[in-house]
């Protein structure tokens, strides 16, 4: 039995700051919960204060059930094998056993005594009988079902010598199979191909474990989610039903909340008015004394209370992607080849194109974007820009060494001549203006990803290649960049998995299995043709 009860929850940052406040909200046995909430607005961290076990800042947490937890950077961690990462998400009895077993297995390697090798013999009993073996077995199964390569091969590979959609697989596979009563998965579905996501829904909707997840793919929400908790407006309400029907619900509680406010505010007035005017009374006559404290003491009390909670206000993200003008063609391509990645082939992209790039995994998709900004990929044949083409490049692993350690003012005021007002007006547009004095490396995911998108504004670039641009997007920040898109002159590429961004494209490139490449005008023939997901490991 697996349930989770947050209750008046409150966090601070170590800056003092108040990331959120007063959240509450129940999760019963089996229930699939979506976590949702603005970027930055504290969703990872209460992933964190749920798993790590300690007191928070204010209100209780009461978990019952065993618990695994599926970070959003599973298996970036460089000097991280395979096995390294399983043990990591396996149950503690197990992990202090792998402990007392490698330390064991040190000491023999640098002491062959006997009375070393006896303690050695001894953890190896011990990791049987915790069930280690069978654990190993179960290891096995889920690389298998994952990527189809055998644990052999697998056990000591280091967890970056796979794509991020490899990791994410290899990982659900053993969690969503393991003897956890409770998961919580920050972005499963990040780096996952179209096939991959949708066998993720398949499995959420199949498991009977209590799934609380945090996801941005507004199709996986809408396909596997029992109820949806919200964080905003510095606390937590839960919509009752699926995230199909969460924008309804959240619109009807606002105008619930606005009114609340409202008739909280006119009740407010009307007993002010009446304490002045018992007060007026008394002032003629003391037979109205005790009448107007008593309508001073009531309005003290009204006052305390405090009005209802406020209703959230609605993100105001403005995009700014103007772009220019160019020449009628923007990329020529004739008989290009990615290297061990696709067979030759012809394209030529006009100007004002929208073309979604799509296929799976390791198929060159990014490759491919990454070739026409101007990156060192292998390949054969011939490619070109057209006239005044300015490229501008959007990293779905927002990868961005230059802006390590930089304040983002700092960044707009260098790099772009900004000034510090102007700067801070031009984050403002990206509900970034509260970030301006962070560094890059602090930001939350979607914060570097909409920062990402207001550097791309002021590069003036009007070629705009993005890769997977809205995975770390809240659905507001989402929604902008559409309109933002739908504005822009000039010309988009997107590698892009999310179904519901897809559909505003009528171009598709597919690069498909074989490593054919060819275009399609219909998005749902174009991730039929994508094809299945696992496949070889690139």
């Amino acid at each position: 039995m697996g349930t989770i009860d947050v209750h008046e929850l409150a966090c601070r940052l170590p800056t003092g700051q108040e990331l959120f406040q007063d959240v509450s909200f129940k999760i019963a046995d089996g229930d699939h919960v979506a976590l949702v909430g603005a970027n930055g607005v504290g969703k990872t961290t209460l992933f964190t204060r749920l798993t790590e076990g300690g007191k928070p800042d204010a209100g209780s947490i009461n978990i019952t059930g065993s618990l695994a937890y599926m970070n959003q950077a599973i298996g970036m961690q460089s000097g991280v094998t395979m096995r390294d990462l399983y043990l990591s998400m396996s149950p503690e009895r197990f992990r202090l056993a792998a402990d007392r077993l490698a330390i064991a297995e040190q000491t023999l390697a640098q002491d062959p005594s006997e009375d070393n090798a006896v303690r050695y013999a001894n953890q190896l009993a011990k990791w049987e009988e915790v069930g280690g073996y069978e654990l190993e077995v179960r290891w096995a199964e889920s690389a298998d079902r994952a990527i189809g390569i055998d644990w052999s091969e697998l056990a000591d590979r280091p967890t970056t010598t796979f794509s991020g959609g490899e990791q994410k697989r290899l990982a659900l596979e053993f969690l969503l199979r393991g003897e956890a009563e409770i998961l919580l998965l920050d972005e499963p579905d990040n780096f996952l191909d179209v096939p991959a996501k949708r066998w993720l829904a398949e499995q959420l909707n199949a498991s009977r474990k209590t799934i609380l997840y945090i996801s941005h793919d507004r199709e996986l929400l809408a396909e596997t989610s029992h109820k949806v908790v919200t964080l905003e407006a510095n606390g937590a309400w839960t919509h009752g039903g699926s995230f199909a029907t969460w924008s309804e619900a959240r619109e009807a509680r606002r105008e619930r909340l606005d009114d609340e406010q409202r008739r909280w505010a006119e009740e407010r007035k009307r007993l002010h008015r009446h304490m002045k005017e018992m007060k007026r009374r008394a002032a003629m006559s003391d037979a109205n004394a005790s009448r107007a404290r008593a309508a001073e003491t009531r309005l003290r009390h009204y006052e305390q209370a405090g009005p209802p909670p406020d209703s959230a206000k609605d993100q105001n993200i403005k995009m700014g992607l103007q772009g220019g003008r160019t020449g009628k063609q923007v990329v020529i391509a004739e008989q290009l080849e990615l290297t061990d990645l696709t067979f030759p082939f012809d394209l030529d992209i006009w100007y004002s194109d929208r073309l979604a790039v799509v296929g799976n995994n390791g198929t060159g998709k990014s490759h491919f974007l990454r070739l026409l900004a101007g990156g060192s990929v292998h390949h054969e044949g011939e490619w070109r820009l057209g006239a005044r083409v300015v490229p501008g490049f959007f990293s779905q692993t927002n990868d961005h060494p230059e802006l390590i350690g930089r304040e983002l003012h700092e960044i707009l005021s260098t790099e772009y001549e900004l000034q510090r007002r102007t700067a801070f007006s031009r984050l403002a547009r990206y509900e970034l203006e509260g970030a301006g004095d962070q560094r890059w490396e602090t930001l939350s995911g979607g914060q570097q990803a909409r920062f990402q998108i207001l550097l791309l504004e002021l590069s003036g670039a009007n070629l705009l290649l993005l890769d997977e641009p809205t995975d770390n997007l809240d659905v507001a920040s989402a929604e902008a960049l559409e309109a933002g898109l739908s504005e822009f002159e000039g010309t988009v590429i997107a590698v892009s998995h999310d179904r519901w961004f897809l559909r505003s494209f009528e171009q598709f490139l597919i690069f498909d299995d074989e490593g054919e490449v060819q275009e399609a005008t219909e998005p749902t023939s174009a991730w039929v043709a994508a094809g299945r997901p696992g496949g070889s490991v690139r």
